[in-house]
């Protein structure tokens, strides 16, 4: 049998050693040797002692320094016994004990081993800890789900405890997991594992982590876990959700985050339907996806179909069958004429509610803002509301500065009517000169008032002036800077005189005609309405109305029919593709408050008579106003009468006078600060000047 190289290194160190031990005593007292088993065993015998001081070690240290401290004391022995026996006999017993209890083999050793004739042992790898033993008891269900659990290799080092099926669901169920080692926080488990263990596929919303709460009888906390496993449910999700799991999964998910289904509600007669929702406590008003949302509910985003209305917390998202934008919604004398409040409609919004605009406000005559591109529907719009007005019982003065059917029409039915730049500069020098006569003008209770429609006893009527193509009127060399001027001052001023300012035109920048205070005066007192306009001039548009980068609306679609339907079919059979047809005319924003809101203006169709709109008599001015006007020598026959002696400026020479022989208009005689502004550019730094002035820097 092999023994260790220690040990018979060991084992033959004893053998040699016991008769120097015997020897050098008795042969020498003061040799060397002799000295040196003397000073080694006095050293180890000190290191004994203080290895008897120390902790722990003790034992080990003594086992290791026996063998020279016992020398040591052989040798000091030996010295004082007579003769060689007892010396031999106390060094063949030191050798003899030294290889039977090898202390040093077995000192140096951390562990105790087995005796030197044992085979040395096979080193092997610590057993992995053993799961509780599994209860035999439970459901043919709970041992099924357990087996296929255990052949998973217990994932995340969990056993299954109990597993219950879903009524009506043959492949749904619920598994109670607990940790395979008591006391230790289930970790690591993942959605994969599970459906690996039940050979399902990890779609999303089948399989299901949730904590367990303690309860009586059971334990809970993060040593547990509770898996629904639902195939069935999650197929049945998608193919046949319920209103509430098809919004969370299409819409709260996606389009309208964190939004919460409340109802649906569908109306036939109108061909709509209205999904309501809300929004949780804390969440902020939602940043709508609106293509993410017309996906959800299977419409292109180009159809003008789905319209979402904020109001706080609640959302209402409205889907028509066909874009309400589209529809013709004819104008009638009952919408056209302002309620006690003074509001009347002009159009509608995507919801089906009523549009409403105004004739007056609580700080006096409404204005008017219309804007739309070339054949947007501007004088349409402008149309509802001269209808308005001479519905209220307001004097109307229609200027535009180049004729067209529409204006001529209304002509028939307001107090004046005309066309061209001289005709606006005269109908606003009037209307400037009735604001000095009506704040003379006494009320029934014999005292002066601000005009206050609520307020008995009013001498005069309301008087509401339009200015169609204002901004080309303004860009007119000659009256241009008057009519920039007058109609800034109309602005300001005309309120509290019942006179209302009504401006359309194509554009609402400075640049292009209006000044800063003219935008903002009209802005504050009247609902703007923005016809449609290019996507790209969208934003500038808004920005310049004073509208808030976040409340600026997307842009129209180009259209609202649904061309693309069928256009396969017509390929198919070679066939060409319908006209396009825009069909947005009329369509745009209404600006009621700080957020526009699309809307379809009404519809006055001119090819047909257009009576049973106005009102039977048409209101004028009051024989004092005209009496007073006349003698400014401002009431007269604007549009057919040139201009008069003087009233554009001193009267002329003849070598002024132009090539067909009208005298050259001079310098205003009345209210004409443009015009002198005009003309009184002699220089270069006068023209910036000018400059300035008309674009409000």
């Amino acid at each position: 049998m092999s023994l260790a190289r220690s040990v018979a290194l060991e084992r033959i160190a004893y053998t040699l050693a016991a008769p120097v031990l015997a020897a050098a005593p008795n042969i020498d007292p003061q040799s060397p040797v002799n000295t040196v088993v003397v000073l080694a065993g006095a050293a180890c015998g000190v290191g004994s002692l203080y290895a008897l001081r120390s902790d722990g070690k003790a034992g080990r240290w003594l086992v290791r320094l026996s063998p020279l401290t016992l020398a040591g004391a052989l040798d000091i022995a030996a010295q004082s016994t007579p003769g060689w026996g007892w010396d031999a006999a106390l060094a063949a017993g030191w050798a003899a004990a030294g290889c039977l209890v090898l202390p040093l083999s077995r000192g140096g050793r951390r562990k105790v081993r087995r005796a030197i004739t044992a085979p040395a042992p096979v080193p092997q790898l610590a057993p992995a800890p053993q799961p509780a033993p599994a209860p035999a008891d439970g459901d043919a269900l709970t041992r099924g789900v357990r087996a296929l659990w255990e052949r998973a290799g217990n994932p995340g080092r969990t056993h299954v405890v109990k597993a219950d099926r879903h009524p009506g669901m043959p492949h749904d169920l619920t598994v109670l997991l607990r940790a395979s080692e008591p006391g230790r926080a289930i970790s690591g488990l993942r959605e994969a594992d599970v459906a690996a263990a039940f050979g399902i596929a990890e779609d999303r919303g089948v399989i299901t982590l949730s904590p367990v709460a303690q309860r009586a009888g059971r334990q809970g906390g993060p040593g547990w876990l509770e898996v629904a496993v639902t195939p069935d449910e999650a197929l049945r999700r998608r193919t046949s959700p319920s209103d509430h799991e098809w919004w969370a999964d299409k819409v709260g998910a996606a389009a309208i985050r964190g939004s919460v289904f409340v109802r649906k509600v569908r109306n036939d007669a109108r061909g709509v339907t209205y999904w309501t929702a809300h929004l949780p406590d804390g969440v902020a008003e939602p940043r709508i996806d609106k293509v993410a949302l017309c996906k959800a509910m299977k419409v292109s985003a180009e159809d003008g179909v789905v319209f979402v209305t904020v109001a706080g917390s609640d959302i209402l998202v409205s889907v028509w069958d066909d874009s309400p934008l589209a529809k013709v919604y004819p104008a009638t004398r009952e919408l056209l004429t302002p309620d006690a409040e003074g509001r009347w409609v002009a159009g509608y919004l995507p919801s089906g509610q009523p549009a409403r605009n105004r004739v007056y406000t609580d700080r006096g005559a409404a204005h008017g803002l219309m804007v739309a591109p070339t054949g947007g529907g501007k004088t349409q719009l402008m149309s509802l509301f001269v209808c308005a007005d001479a519905n209220f019982g307001a004097v109307v003065w229609v200027a535009s500065q180049a004729p067209d059917e529409k204006t001529t029409t209304l002509g028939r039915f307001v107090d004046r009517q005309g066309t061209g730049e001289l005709y606006m500069v005269r109908a606003m020098r009037a209307a400037l000169a009735l604001m000095e006569i009506r704040a003379a003008m006494v009320w029934a209770d014999g005292l002066l008032h601000d005009w206050d429609p609520k307020l008995p006893g009013c001498p005069y009527a309301p008087l509401s002036v339009y200015w169609d193509e204002f901004l080309t009127a303004a860009r007119e060399g000659v009256y241009g800077p008057e009519i920039m001027d007058n109609a800034e001052e109309i602005s300001v001023k005309g309120r509290k005189y019942a006179i209302g300012e009504k401006v359309a035109g194509q554009s609402v920048y400075v640049q292009d005609g209006f000044t800063q205070l003219l935008n903002e005066n009209l802005r504050e007192l009247c609902i703007p309405i923005v016809l449609k306009v290019a996507p790209r001039k969208v934003t500038a548009m808004f920005k310049a109305l004073g509208i808030a980068p976040e409340d600026i609306p997307e842009p129209l679609p180009r259209s609202f029919s649904k061309a693309d339907e069928g256009r396969i079919d017509r390929i198919m059979r070679g066939e060409p593709e319908p006209p396009s047809n825009a069909n947005t005319g009329g369509v745009g924003w209404i600006v009621d408050g700080s957020k526009p809101e699309v809307m379809r203006s009404l519809f006055i169709d001119f090819s047909q008579p257009v009576d049973h709109l106005f009102p039977e008599t048409i209101t004028h001015l009051t024989d004092h106003e005209i009496a007073e006007l006349t003698k400014r020598d401002l009431w007269f026959d604007w549009q057919n009468e040139p201009p008069r002696p003087g009233e554009f400026g001193p009267e002329t020479n003849e070598e002024d006078e132009d090539d067909d022989g009208a005298p050259r208009r001079g310098k205003p005689r009345t209210g004409g600060k443009g015009a002198a502004r005009h003309d009184a550019v002699t220089s270069p730094r006068q023209a910036l000047a000018a400059i300035k002035h008309l674009t409000g820097a």
